[in-house]
Formats: structure tokens, sequence, C-alpha cells
């Protein structure tokens, strides 16, 4: 039983200094570790080549587009504060064309809405919600029209990347038929300036999608909620045409009017 314990112990010895590093090939175990290789940025852009330099710009592009996005997509830039309210008050007074002036003043996407419900006013209110209707759906198209230009950058951007790493993969193999037997280190070089490229395109690609699902989600909740918003501006002159009908109803209706024969049945 001890031999078979001391065969055992021994046998997980050797296994031990096996997987260790160093101890049996002889080598110390505390030597430096190879430093890894640092990243030259600029000599990782002229890598790049034109295709990286191509990505260069849509980065800058897509960093204004962020920016101005980021601008104008604003609660008080599309709902500035106090419009609703103003123009609710100059409503009740009846006072439509100071409410119009005021949103010709304060332009802005909620002042868009109420003043294509002010403009049609005259005929009634379906007209007004009809005309807030078609001026949201207007203007939520002008916004989703410039986001596109970022959902554009975020595709265009990586297939650069890989096209210009084809090409790079290209200009590496051609290696081989210059020679019969390349080493890896002759072909190395161009397969890492081969990648350059792609790597540019992801980094580009990432952050513009992000930005654009972000920004598509901020259009849509702004656009509910100035909708939302326009329509109880609005509500108390829906009330008084609602009243202003049924008066209207009731005063065409004769005092003791008796209701006419029924029509016999079959």
């Amino acid at each position: 039983m001890w031999r078979t314990g001391v065969w055992l112990a021994l046998s997980l010895g050797i296994l031990i200094l096996a997987g260790t590093p160093g101890m049996v090939s002889g080598q110390d175990p505390a030597a430096a570790p190879i430093p890894a290789p640092q990243i030259d940025l600029p000599q990782l852009f002229r890598d790049g080549g034109i295709i990286g330099y191509i990505i260069c710009g849509l980065s800058l592009a897509m960093v204004a587009l962020i920016v101005e996005h980021a601008l104008a997509l604003r609660r008080g830039a599309l709902m500035p504060f106090g419009l609703a309210e103003e123009t609710h008050r100059l409503i009740l007074q009846g006072q439509f064309k100071q409410a119009e002036e005021l949103c010709r003043q304060r332009p802005s996407f909620l002042g868009q809405l109420l003043l294509a419900g002010l403009t049609e006013v005259d005929l009634g209110y379906a007209a007004v919600e009809k005309s807030m209707e078609d001026a949201a759906a207007q203007q939520s198209a002008r916004l989703a029209r410039k986001l596109e230009y970022l959902a554009v950058i975020s595709t265009v951007a990586p297939m650069l990347g890989l096209m210009g790493t084809v090409w790079g993969m290209i200009l590496a193999f051609m290696e081989f038929e210059r020679k019969a037997n390349p080493q890896v280190s002759e072909l190395a070089p161009g397969v890492y300036k081969a990648l350059v490229t792609t790597l540019f395109g992801l980094i580009v690609a990432v952050p513009a999608i992000s930005a654009f699902a972000l920004f598509r989600n901020r259009i849509d909740e702004l656009v509910a909620q100035s909708a939302l918003l326009a329509e109880h501006v609005f509500a108390d002159f829906k009330r008084a045409m609602a009243a202003r009908r049924k008066a209207a109803r009731l005063a065409k209706r004769r005092p003791g009017a008796k209701p006419g024969p029924r029509s016999p049945q079959a």
C-alpha cells in the first residue's frame, strides 16, 4: 500500500515539474517577461493608407453629427418652456392671431404643431387635429432624415475597413508568388497593415450605431410628448366647439314640437 502511495506522489511531482515553466528546461522562472509590443499611433495612421484616411474623415463627420443632434434633440429645443402655457392662454382669450405670432417667434417642433393647428381653427377641431397630425409626421420625418447620416456612416465605415483589409491581404499573400517559401516574419507586416483599416472601421461604426439608436429613441419620445402637449393646448378649444355644436342643435328645436307619426311596421 505504501509503495502505491510513493509512486503516486512521485508521479504528481513529475507532472507539477513538467507543467512549471523553467523547472525542467533549466530556465529561471523569475526571468523578466518579454515586454509587449508598443503601438505607435502616427505609424498606425500611416499604415492605414488612403482608406484609413477616408475612415478618419468619416469619424470627424460622425463626431460633428453627434454634437449637432445632441444640441438639437433637447427637450428645451423641441418643446420651449412656457410656449404651450402662453399659447393656451391666448386661445382661451380668442386671440388666435397673437398665438400664431408667438409660435412664429419661437420656432420649434411644438411651435410648428401649434401653428399648424391655429391656421385651421375656423374649420373646427377636427381640422385642427388633422393639421397637427400632418405637421407632426412631417417634422418627425425631417428629424429622422438628418439622423440617417449616422446610420450610413455606421454601415460604410466597417465596409471600407473590410475593403482595406482584403486589399492588404492580397498584397501580403503576393509574397508567395515572388518567393517559393516565404517566412512568417515576411508575411506578418503585410497582415498587420491589412488589419489596421478593419480596426479603424469598427472604431467608427460602434459609436455611430450606438448614437443612432439613442437619438432615434429620443426622437420617438419627444415627438410623442410634443403631440400630446399640443392636444392639451387645444383641449379647452375642443370642449368649447363641442358645446357650441350642442347649443346649435338645441336652438334648431322648436318649443312644443311634437314628434312626427311613426311609420307602420311591416
